[in-house]
């Protein structure tokens, strides 16, 4: 028995190559498997000439994509630092902008080549495109894997292929100054550590941050002027707005991107991990003749720790309170809460609190993404056992003190209309809302 399983280990551990990415491995296949995102499915119908991108001269295809793909413009957020595919054209004066929704976000620079797309894949994670931008090109949009997933499919995604929101220390040409570190920025970051080599428009009180400031001369200061870059409302004295779609770059939607781009990642590493551990369930229920479903304490162990990590970021475990009132120069609050869905008291997850966190309801409005709804069996069987032990007040550890008794019963509440194979239900609800 003890040669049997070593050999088995040994088989684990090496499938199918050594030193091979798990997610170049069975059963994920990342670089080969084909995309199902919002994008691969648009590249589809582009291919295939079913629609067509519309080209004009200020933005090329971007707006055209962004109709397509249903991005609003008030999602925009400004980027100066150097850190992206086209780092030639960014600078503080020429900044690249960002928008995004729930599942695509494009990275669009003054007289581009290219739009940079990256989108969740409810099974593959975070898949990266490029759009050109010549007029008298075919608007084709192509996938990248290798260049993208240096930097995207590291220690800085969790080892899955995944989004980045970084912070940094930029030089008045934007460039970044290593030597004085970065941070990868989600919602569990200290609010003074985020938001370095971006613009940044609002409001957020005493609170400050290392947006809209560069380091002058490293040689005579290592220090952020963070006073100069605090609520700042107009972006026009820094360079000339005009070619953006907005002049903003909205504090409210760079927090909403931090979290979601942090999510995805978290449910990325949970579902690789989960389909990873059935495949090695399986076969080591064939070899030990045991049944096909059996579950081991080793996989119960594997599925219920990918779990845990997904509870706590959809409940906000680790978010540092606001310490002051944020509040946003642009329409993109109203527009991102308008989106629902809406329970039947006409809550959602995606209202803003804005006072002492982010979002009213603490648990991510990602839990009806479809990332969250393909996560595997076994590890979303748990996610959603711990959710009842939370909410319903049973599990009342320190990592959850955060929640108030007010809290888990709305959030329940919420659950209970909006996903609907929430287990929190009775049986007569589930049957009248399966009817409708």
């Amino acid at each position: 028995m003890l040669r049997t399983l070593l050999v088995l280990t040994m088989l684990l551990v090496a499938r199918p190559g050594f030193g091979q990415l798990d997610h170049e491995q069975e059963p994920i296949n990342y670089s080969n498997e084909k995309p199902t995102d919002p994008v691969a499915r648009l590249a589809a119908r582009l291919e295939a000439g079913e629609i067509k991108l519309d080209w004009e001269p200020k933005h090329g295809y971007l707006t055209s994509l962004m109709q397509h793909l249903d991005i609003p413009a008030s999602s925009q957020t400004l980027v100066f630092s150097k850190t992206s595919l086209q780092i030639s054209r960014i600078t503080p004066r020429t900044p690249r902008a960002i928008y995004f929704n729930d599942d695509v976000y494009l990275g669009w620079v003054q007289r581009g080549d290219v739009v940079e797309i990256s989108a969740a894949d409810p099974q593959l994670g975070g898949t990266f495109y490029t759009l050109t931008q010549h007029h008298d090109e075919p608007a084709l949009i192509q996938r990248e894997n290798a260049r993208c997933l240096q930097c995207h499919g590291s220690t800085h995604t969790r080892r899955v292929p995944g989004h980045i929101v970084r912070s940094v220390f930029s030089d008045p040409g934007g460039q970044p100054i290593y030597r004085l570190g970065t941070h990868l920025t989600d919602d569990t970051s200290p609010f003074a550590e985020r938001w370095g080599g971006w613009y940044v428009t609002g409001t957020h009180g005493k609170q400050r941050h290392m947006g809209n400031c560069v380091i002058a001369d490293e040689n005579v200061s290592e220090k952020l002027d963070v006073e100069a870059g605090a609520n700042l409302a107009d972006l026009s004295g820094h360079f000339n707005v005009k070619p953006y779609l907005t002049a903003h770059s909205d504090i409210v939607a760079l927090m909403v991107l931090e979290h979601q781009a942090m999510m995805h990642n978290v449910l990325t590493a949970a579902n690789h991990s989960g389909r990873i551990t059935a495949r090695d369930a399986i076969i080591m229920n064939k070899a030990l003749e045991r049944p096909e479903d059996f579950e081991s304490e080793s996989t119960a162990r594997r599925y219920a720790s990918a779990a845990e990590s997904v509870v706590k970021a959809l409940l906000f475990c680790e978010s540092p309170p606001l310490t002051d009132v944020v509040k946003g120069s642009s329409t993109f609050q109203e527009e991102f809460s308008a989106r629902g869905p809406l329970d039947s008291k006409g809550r959602s997850l995606r209202q803003v609190d804005l006072k002492t966190r982010v979002f009213k309801y603490p648990c991510s409005f990602l839990i009806t993404s479809d990332s969250f709804q393909q996560l595997p069996v076994g590890v979303k069987t748990r996610v959603w056992q711990r959710l009842d032990e939370i909410l319903s007040g049973t599990d009342t550890s320190e990592k959850f003190a955060h929640l108030s008794a007010e809290d888990r019963m709305t959030v329940r509440e919420i659950l209970a209309d909006v996903c609907p194979e929430t287990p929190f239900r009775t049986a007569a609800e589930k049957q009248s809302s399966e009817a409708k």
